[in-house]
């Protein structure tokens, strides 16, 4: 379908999903995050589709959530429409993995939608930051929680406290992003990984995606006992046989999703 919001493109088994609001930095506005949900949705849905790429400009990934939205909303108004939680909640069940490609800003709920990535490959020029704190108010799609658990409560507190920005080497050296590339082959680096993902039996890379996930959520003793039931029932699937069987016939396996 057509999004007024979003350019979205499949080809090779990639979705790639950008971000086009250039005259407000790619802000998030409830119109954008509704059709990313939806987009994502139906990315989900799509069988063509093996993973997902997502990114915005080379100037802004997100400047932010969009200020013009919310200033003259009240809590009761904010607190009665639970805002940001139904897009957010959307976006948090895809099951197909997520590559967070950033360029330029990534603040306040661009910063927070890139974490909801599975991760995030920045360029050279990427900063990132909680600048809510300016504004009188925090933040609100997982800058407290998410960051918290990338960077640690050092950072995260200074982050949200002062509202300083982190630019793109220092979210490397702290575990934020996977890893920085020059600006020009951003989008490149984050499609190559994409394909790479691709030629992966998705059963697996949606079971590893949840393992991952399941770290943040549990206690170490319970993560591991809840990655070795997956790892055993892995064994199950075609997949898993013609994986193994390609390893010891030193050829690429053929992967059917079974």
């Amino acid at each position: 379908m057509a999004y007024e919001t979003l350019i979205v493109d499949v080809e090779d088994h990639v979705c790639v999903i950008k971000l086009n609001r250039p005259e407000a930095l790619n802000a998030l506005n409830k119109q954008l995050l509704e059709e990313l949900a939806e987009a994502l949705e139906d990315s989900q849905k799509n069988d063509k589709v093996r993973c997902i790429v997502l990114t915005g400009s080379e100037k802004a990934f997100a400047a932010g959530a969009d200020i013009k939205m919310m200033q003259e909303k009240s809590f009761s108004e904010v607190f009665l429409e639970d805002m940001f939680t139904s897009e957010s909640e959307r976006i948090g069940r895809i099951r197909k993995p997520i590559i967070a490609a950033v360029s330029g800003y990534a603040l306040g709920g661009g910063c927070e939608l890139a974490m909801m990535c599975d991760f995030i490959i920045c360029s050279d020029t990427a900063k990132f930051g909680q600048p809510e704190i300016n504004l009188g108010v925090s933040a609100g799609l997982g800058g407290t929680q998410r960051l918290t658990r990338y960077v640690g409560k050092s950072k995260a507190m200074e982050m949200n406290l002062t509202g300083r920005l982190m630019e793109a080497d220092e979210a490397e050296r702290c575990g934020l992003v996977s890893r920085v590339v020059p600006v020009k082959k951003l989008l490149d680096e984050a499609l190559s990984a994409a394909l790479k993902i691709s030629e992966k039996s998705m059963l697996t890379t949606m079971a590893v995606k949840e393992m991952v996930n399941r770290a943040h959520e549990m206690p170490l003793a319970e993560g591991l006992r809840f990655e070795r039931r997956i790892f055993h029932s892995l064994f199950s699937t075609e997949d898993q046989k013609e994986g193994m069987a390609a390893f010891s016939e030193k050829r690429d396996a053929q992967f059917r999703d079974k």
